[in-house]
């Protein structure tokens, strides 16, 4: 009788999806089926053997779950210090664009995270080393995103902690600032090069700005289908009244002063945004990607420490 309530008892357990049964761990190699983005993925029940190329959505996941790679993306030869927290130990596999793929195969990992912004090509290369998923870039997919992560390594209930933070913190920002940003032109741009860059209202800090927010979309970041390089003087016709500015050394290597030299610029001088002291740059990490759980609740906990906020 026992030994026919035990073997009743175990498959259940396997029909139900329990882990474990009268102390028994799951296989080492047991196996499941997650969907992202219409595409199934057969992964481990739960793995921290996770190496995360390209995709620096991934890493901002990571830090958000405290979570530390097998091998991670470098910029410049050395992970960026905005991502200290969860690299100290972890391989470096190579450049953002440029990864190493006899360094990742070296490393054995169940999963690879990509990004959607990598050509199919690399992407299948990844895929004969380990399962590999691209991770979108568009910044309203953040949540199936950290989604995704959390419920990799065993862990969504952080995943919904975080997007439930920011929600409850969005609501009160949203409070104050919905009513100035009405009818006034918002803008984020980042220097890459010496050049400015828009993107589109689904990409960086866009969704925080214009869905989140509030603010009206631009109609030249409404036409943009990509990041797109803007020429200074037609960057003064758009004209904005508040704007936010991501500048990062690493992205101006050949041009270090290229902030400082825009800052003297007259046709920078002559903007709104400028003139009324509502130009906010690198109020979160420069190399922020905007489109993350990490970037959306910094930039919100970093507006109320703004002008815009704080002032009437």
């Amino acid at each position: 009788m026992f030994k026919k309530l035990t073997a009743l008892v175990m498959a259940c357990a396997l029909v139900f999806g329990l882990t474990s049964v009268a102390g028994a761990a799951p296989a080492a190699n047991s196996k499941r089926e997650i969907t992202y983005k219409g595409q199934v993925y057969t992964v481990p029940v739960k793995t921290d053997k996770i190496v995360i190329v390209g995709a620096l959505e991934a890493m901002e996941d990571a830090l958000v779950l405290n979570f530390k790679p097998l091998g991670a993306p470098t910029t410049g030869g050395t992970f960026p210090a905005l991502f200290s927290r969860i690299t100290k130990g972890v391989q470096g596999i190579g450049e953002k664009t440029q990864p190493n793929l006899e360094t990742i195969l070296k490393l054995k990992p169940d999963v690879i995270l990509t990004s959607t912004k990598f050509p199919a090509e690399t992407n299948e290369k990844l895929s004969k080393i380990a399962v590999t998923i691209p991770v979108s870039h568009i910044s309203t997919d953040w949540v199936n995103n950290l989604k995704l992560l959390g419920d990799l390594i065993g862990n969504k209930n952080a995943a919904t902690q975080a997007v439930l933070q920011y929600q409850r913190e969005l609501a009160l920002v949203k409070k104050t600032l919905a009513p100035k940003l009405e009818d006034k032109t918002v803008m984020a741009i980042r220097i890459r090069a010496g050049n400015l860059f828009i993107y589109p209202k689904d990409v960086f800090f866009n969704p925080s700005l214009y869905r989140d927010l509030g603010a009206s979309v631009p109609k030249e970041v409404a036409a943009a289908k990509a990041q797109q390089n803007i020429s200074l003087e037609k960057f003064a016709e758009i004209n904005p009244d508040y704007l936010f500015v991501q500048f990062s050394p690493e992205e101006n290597a050949d041009q270090p002063k290229a902030l400082e030299e825009l800052q003297k610029n007259p046709i920078w001088k002559s903007l709104k945004a400028v003139k009324n002291g509502h130009v906010y740059v690198n109020i979160v990490d420069p190399l922020a990607q905007g489109g993350t759980a990490y970037s959306k609740i910094s930039f919100l906990q970093a507006l109320k420490q703004t002008k815009l906020y704080k002032g009437k």
